[in-house]
């Protein structure tokens, strides 16, 4: 089945290229296109999911349909969202020479309505729209993303990785203390260097010793924990490696770490994730970091709706939790005085609210300091 996207055969047959979305799957991929003389309407085929010889293949008998029906060559036009096959089918498509695009799929305009219908069909059309807008240059139609290099991808595994551990070790150490306080057991710390020899002599709440299976569960829990102690070890040595080489080819690395407050981790962060991409003003940053406001006009309605949190949400957890830290290290600078005000006017009932305005504040104070040299008011730097 066909669908028309437009009524003007006329601005129809004008088109010189060929326009394709596709619907990246697990199991199966959507290829939806537009072709010059077809009087607006779209074709649809199947590829397998991850048949990139198959999507490549269903790219040239599109080009040479269009070609016997308008007796010239036509180019490519792609478009397709972000999704579990990461960026690997976009260097596949530049590799070949086609214009390819990778859009947000959250800056593509949708029905308001509560309930909505969505299939890939849809979606596949939809894509289409959102590229004609782009092409004509229309502002705000979509937001293409940005796609990073192998090894800027590469680079910032190190600290999503060291995330993932200490969240398995939180888990893992939650589970044992949990075991324990069911048989009556408290202020057992499974980070103690005599936590097994302890495990020995602990006794249940009501006098006996723990029994046998739990205490083989909780030795091997105690196994595992071990072994991401061992692996947060490892991450952290290679992220102390990484951010070395980065200091002597990057004068920006070595910035953030002179700074009073910010250790290697919030510096891999901080570099990795966000300030090593260019931004054209200090909104755009504060959108990448998720921390910039979204406010709710209309007519004489007018209200904040918090930060967007659209972003990258690690650089936004993390520039939270630096904040909190900020005000211990570098008391002095105009941002924390700035903070104290703001708390002392309100008798501290909005300081969660004002620390999110302290992280978006300092984001883009640390932007301006690693781009342009701007020194915040204040700051403490490493001698």
């Amino acid at each position: 089945m066909t669908v028309v996207v437009s009524e003007n055969n006329e601005a129809n047959e004008a088109i010189d290229a060929i326009f394709v979305s596709i619907e990246l799957s697990k199991n199966s991929w959507l290829v939806t296109s537009l072709s010059p003389h077809t009087g607006g309407k779209l074709s649809r085929h199947g590829v397998p999911g991850g048949d990139i010889a198959g999507l490549l293949d269903r790219f040239l008998q599109l080009k040479r349909k269009a070609h016997e029906r308008t007796g010239r060559e036509c180019r490519l036009v792609i478009i397709h969202e972000a999704g579990f096959d990461g960026f690997w089918v976009q260097r596949v498509l530049e590799a070949e020479g086609y214009e390819s695009h990778v859009v947000d799929a959250a800056s593509i305009a949708t029905s308001r309505r509560r309930r909505r219908v969505k299939t890939d069909r849809l979606d596949g059309e939809t894509l289409i729209r959102a590229l004609l807008a782009f092409k004509r240059g229309e502002p705000r139609a979509c937001s293409m993303v940005r796609i990073p290099s192998p090894a800027e991808e590469d680079r910032r595994r190190i600290c999503r990785e060291r995330k993932i551990l200490l969240t398995e070790r939180v888990r893992h150490s939650n589970r044992i203390k949990g075991f324990l306080f069911s048989q009556g057991i408290r202020g057992y710390s499974p980070f103690q260097r005599d936590r097994r020899e302890q495990l020995e002599t602990l006794r249940t709440g009501d006098g006996h010793p723990l029994p046998d299976h739990l205490k083989r569960q909780i030795n091997r829990e105690l196994d595992r924990l071990e072994l991401l102690q061992q692996q947060i070890a490892q991450v952290e040595a290679e992220r102390d490696e990484m951010l070395a080489r980065e200091k002597q080819s990057s004068q920006e690395v070595a910035m953030l770490t002179n700074i009073v407050g910010v250790g290697p981790e919030f510096a891999g962060v901080l570099w990795s994730e966000g300030l090593c991409r260019h931004f054209d003003n200090r909104r755009q940053v504060a959108a990448y970091a998720g921390l910039a406001p979204t406010p709710w006009q209309s007519g004489s309605m007018d209200r904040e709706q918090g930060i967007g949190k659209s972003g990258n949400r690690r650089l936004r957890y993390t520039m939270l939790e630096m904040s909190w830290l900020w005000l211990r290290h570098q008391p002095r600078t105009a941002l924390s005085r700035w903070f104290n005000e703001r708390i002392a006017q309100s008798g501290g009932r909005f300081k969660k609210v004002m620390i999110t305005a302290l992280a978006r504040k300092l984001v883009v104070a640390l932007w301006k300091y690693v781009t342009a040299g701007v020194v915040i008011e204040g700051v403490r730097l490493r001698a």
